[in-house]
């Protein structure tokens, strides 16, 4: 018995300058101060200076206005969301250098590997092939313009050179008539007519000619560009980098950044934290092998399991919050809850899908990580809203249910009382009277402090003001 004692009152060591006295008092010291205490009023407060606190660890929770007879509370966890994974796979077979490590923290654009392929070898070949074809069925269609302007001058001569032999010939064909011309020179100049409009037929054939070389040269480069497009889509995926930076001259050497690249570098697509690493620098990799995953921790739910029971009083969009378990009121999340859309029938049990509801500026408070146990309090329709304290800020003492609520007027001073209880819901109780919203009440260190209190348990013994702790009466 006076073991179990000793173990009682040496966890309320922070407080024995306030119960008992020094054993270094004289005995006349220590005759006064027995007189004293005996005319001491008998009181229900303890000190509790900030050194009590912290020695014995002791915090404290507001006193609460709650729907405790309607609040549902269901355990569950937090989960990553699908879209919070991130694969990083080789687009190729090929030698990996990993430029990360695991765990490592990345913003959108940090390099994580490069892969020496020689897939990246081919595709550049080919590209350079494409590049090539372009500018050859660009040369076609840029020498067809000159040839054109040239035909076009040549047929605007020989129409002048038609005009000028038509009217010599109308001329001379009305001089025929009068007299005053010969034969001969109507007929050479008929002749010369023929031969102007012969060679302006000529042109004519020409120029369909041209037309249609215009329009083949114009295919072949529309062909080529698109290859050379279809190339650079594929290089793009290959390599993760966008058709635009492919396409980019590079102003050192004048080349496409294409041609510039020596082996693939893929870089992160979005911030987050290096989950994994399956590969080694310098090992091979298969095609369409994972090299790195990235998470995004902050993208979150929580999933908790109700019982089918419960439907009746649950619907998708009530307003509900997780609660960290054994935290005070403050360690919570506001969110809404989302029904699953099927059911467990063996189990009974039904997916509660919690989604925070978290502003532009906010963020997951950092206890709230995939895998961490919590539990989802839902507040259902009805009942109304008592005060109510945490179920832990309450200790048996006896037959009696003791709380400590922080004196309002002092803060280093605690008040011992009986609690006048209701109901709880697991987490919260409500209590009747001797509290008011707002006040605090002692959570952590509740305890010990209703074994310093208490007159149903044996101290044997007696404590130093430096906290110490004697067997015996002096």
């Amino acid at each position: 018995m006076r073991t179990q004692a000793h173990k009682l009152c040496v966890a309320t060591a922070a407080l024995a300058s306030v119960l008992l006295a020094s054993c270094d008092q004289k005995p006349a010291d220590a005759a006064k101060s027995a007189g004293a205490a005996d005319q001491a009023t008998p009181t229900n407060r303890v000190e509790i200076p900030a050194a009590v606190r912290q020695n014995l660890g002791i915090t404290f929770a507001k006193v609460e206005s709650r729907n405790v007879a309607r609040t549902l509370r269901v355990p569950g966890r937090f989960e990553l969301l699908p879209t919070a994974r991130r694969e990083y796979r080789a687009a190729a077979a090929g030698t990996v250098e990993v430029l990360v490590r695991q765990y490592d923290r990345v913003e959108a654009g940090t390099p994580l590997y490069r892969l020496n392929s020689n897939a990246w070898r081919e595709v550049q070949g080919r590209l350079a092939d494409a590049e090539a074809q372009v500018r050859i069925a660009q040369a076609g269609v840029d020498s067809i313009a000159p040839l054109m302007a040239a035909h076009e001058h040549h047929h605007g001569e020989l129409e002048k050179t038609v005009g000028v032999w038509q009217e010599r010939v109308t001329s001379l064909e009305a001089l025929l008539r009068a007299g005053g011309a010969r034969g001969d020179e109507v007929a050479q100049a008929r002749g010369a007519l023929a031969s102007a409009k012969s060679n302006l037929a000529e042109t004519m054939e020409k120029e369909a000619d041209l037309v249609a070389r215009e329009r083949e040269a114009s295919a072949r480069l529309s062909a080529a560009a698109l290859q050379l497009e279809v190339l650079l889509q594929s290089a793009a995926m290959l390599t993760g980098a966008s058709v635009e930076e492919l396409r980019s001259v590079d102003k050192a050497t004048g080349n496409a950044a294409w041609n510039t690249y020596q082996s693939i570098e893929v870089r992160a697509k979005a911030a987050g934290v290096v989950e994994r690493v399956d590969a080694i620098s310098g090992t091979v990799v298969e095609e369409h092998g994972v090299v790195i995953v990235v998470v995004q921790p902050e993208a979150l739910r929580f999933r908790a399991t109700g019982l089918q029971s419960d439907l009746a009083r649950l619907s998708s969009g009530t307003s509900a919050s997780v609660v960290m378990p054994g935290a005070g009121s403050g360690a919570s999340i506001a969110g809404t809850v989302l029904l699953a859309p099927t059911a467990d029938a063996e189990r009974r049990t039904i997916d509660l899908i919690f989604i925070p509801t978290l502003g532009t500026q906010e963020t997951s408070p950092s206890w709230a990580r995939a895998g961490v146990t919590a539990s989802l309090e839902i507040v259902t329709q009805g009942g109304e809203v008592e005060l109510a304290i945490p179920v832990r800020s309450v200790v048996r003492d006896g037959t009696a249910m003791v709380i400590f609520r922080r004196d309002p007027a002092n803060p280093d001073k605690a008040i011992r009382m009986e609690a006048d209880l209701g109901i709880d819901d697991g987490r919260w109780i409500v209590i009747k009277s001797g509290v008011a919203e707002g006040n605090e009440v002692v959570l952590d260190g509740v305890y010990q402090l209703m074994v310093a209190t208490s007159g149903s348990i044996t101290k044997g013994g007696h404590f130093h003001p430096d906290g110490t702790f004697h067997e015996g009466d002096h």
